[in-house]
């Protein structure tokens, strides 16, 4: 039996422990670096043991001594079941249709879960520069699903507009002409709780609450009217064997822990 672990619980430790059990079922997941690399190492000491990573680096079936801290970092490599190249990465893997959840981080989402990873501010003069799409409209077209980890909850974050598309939901891509694979982003875990939703044509919408959280708090930190289930549930707080797992055994050096 595991119980709830006591003591302080970073905004990180329970985003990662939360967003890992997103990922029970699941077998291939592209992973992005961070957050996304933290749910998944715990996931397949978990709810996921068979999950297959990929890699941005066209690392497929990573199992690294240590968390990487680049999608270049050589210890993704040892150990991996196969490296191939980008073009085969991309132009294979991905719109092949073999990924079933992209798990990224973005600074801004909007409610249809389109995503900006590239400035906060006016384009020319933004306030902040950000490192830019990478794969993130690749893993966004054609993964089956696209779990999304946000560090921030406020309106400036889940927001009407965003400052910079960089990565397109399906949505805003057929408005477009564009029509992709997949369903984009189906869930979207933040510090507050879990928004959801089915697929194009669907507005994400709160489905869960973290302990202490209420619906209200949720609605006011979100940049727009945002839709609510009819149930909402509390999501469980970490436990004891899976914040051990996740402080012990993926980052005992503290690399993306905060």
């Amino acid at each position: 039996m595991t119980t709830s672990a006591p003591g302080t619980i970073t905004s990180s430790e329970l985003l990662a422990v939360v967003a890992s059990r997103e990922l029970a079922g699941r077998r291939t997941v592209f992973a992005g670096i961070g957050l996304p690399t933290l749910a998944t190492e715990l996931a397949h000491l978990t709810v996921a043991p068979d999950i297959e990573v990929v890699y941005e680096s066209g690392v497929c079936g990573a199992h690294p001594s240590r968390l990487p801290e680049t999608i270049a970092d050589a210890v993704l490599i040892t150990g991996a079941e196969a490296v191939i190249s980008m073009p085969m990465l991309f132009g294979c893997v991905l719109q092949g249709g073999h990924i079933d959840v992209g798990f990224l981080g973005a600074a801004q989402i909007d409610r249809w879960g389109s995503l900006n990873t590239s400035v906060i501010g006016d384009w020319e003069s933004p306030s902040v520069r950000l490192p830019g799409s990478g794969g993130g409209v690749e893993v966004m077209a054609n993964s089956r699903e696209v779990f999304v980890v946000m560090r921030r909850h406020d309106p400036r974050s889940l927001t009407a507009e965003l400052d910079f598309c960089t990565t397109p939901g399906p949505d805003r891509a057929l408005a477009e002409g564009i029509r992709p694979l997949g369903a984009g982003v189906t869930r979207v875990i933040t510090e507050l709780g879990i928004l959801a939703r089915a697929g194009v044509g669907e507005e994400l919408r709160l489905v869960a609450v973290h302990p202490g959280v209420t619906v209200e708090q949720v609605r006011a930190a979100t940049g727009w009217d945002l839709r609510v289930a009819g149930t909402v549930e509390e999501v469980p707080p970490p436990t004891r064997d899976e914040l051990r797992l996740l402080r012990e055994d993926v980052d005992p050096d503290r690399v993306y822990l905060r």
